[in-house]
């Protein structure tokens, strides 16, 4: 087996990383086992992954950060483009260490993981996306309009739920910018050819029913643009359908994604085994 899992610690890590102008909270439970690197939703936390960590066990090495000025601890920034975002991926796993990971993403971090995969196939073990990176051209005019519509109604009690972690240090212009950047880089010209370029093993897990802020039928018919994505690139398919919905998914339904992420490193395993054989 190839995959290198170089400078793996014996117990668990806790600290802050130092990127750019900020520093990111990042948690590493060390070991022998295979990198996992959890990519969060936009304004989510690493906490959100802890059902499936549990699910997963000990034999793997679980790596969660809270991305910038998300969290109780990480900074704020000056720069919370979804670039930086990709960049803290290679930031966190160059501090702890780690040449070649398999990254989980829900959401805002399905996108970010979709990127980093299709941008480093030499590092990605594969990657599991749990309802997000479908390639649709859901952001038109009316829709960027309610977004900012939407975070400035919020915007009052924002200050309220920051020192708590449950909502990021960024105003609502901030989260309003990022969303509708979000769906700028989520349309089929954009992620398309990401997803198209992707040469590991990926498995989505995809859930049913609404988003927050979605309206109807909206998120099952963004939804259905992953049915092209599978069609074009034999790398990616669908590991699981489950019955809930965008937001409650890594709560409910984490063991299909625990079994998505075994599925994948299985995959890796049984490739490196074969290309051992034809040598």
């Amino acid at each position: 087996m190839t995959m290198n899992r170089t400078s793996s610690t014996s117990s668990t890590w806790t600290g802050m990383v130092p990127v750019d102008d900020t520093a990111l909270a990042v948690t590493d439970t060390g070991g022998p086992g295979i990198p996992v690197v959890y990519l969060n939703g936009q304004f989510a936390t690493q906490g959100y992954w802890r059902r499936v960590i549990a699910e997963l066990g000990t034999g793997w090495r679980h790596i969660t950060y809270d991305e910038r000025a998300r969290g109780r601890t990480s900074k704020r920034s000056a720069d919370y483009s979804f670039e930086a975002a990709v960049r803290d991926v290679d930031a966190v796993l160059s501090a702890r260490g780690v040449d070649r990971a398999l990254v989980v993403g829900w959401s805002y971090g399905a996108v970010v993981g979709a990127h980093w995969a299709s941008r480093n196939p030499e590092r990605a073990l594969g990657a599991v996306l749990v309802d997000g990176a479908f390639p649709s051209d859901w952001l038109d005019e009316a829709m960027e309009q309610r977004i900012r519509k939407l975070f400035r109604r919020m915007n009052w009690f924002l200050p309220l739920l920051r020192p708590t972690g449950l909502a990021p240090r960024m105003t609502a212009d901030q989260q309003a910018i990022s969303n509708i950047e979000l769906g700028r880089l989520s349309r089929e010209r954009e992620l398309g050819p990401v997803l198209d370029n992707i040469t590991v093993p990926v498995r989505y897990v995809v859930a049913s029913g609404t988003s927050f802020g979605s309206k109807g039928d909206e998120q099952e018919q963004i939804r259905t643009s992953l049915d092209g994505v599978t069609a074009r690139n034999p790398n990616i398919q669908v590991s699981a359908r489950v019955a809930s919905n965008h937001g409650a998914i890594l709560k409910k339904d984490f063991p299909a994604i625990a079994e998505a992420v075994r599925e994948v490193a299985a995959l890796d395993r049984g490739g490196a085994e074969d290309t051992t054989n034809r040598r």
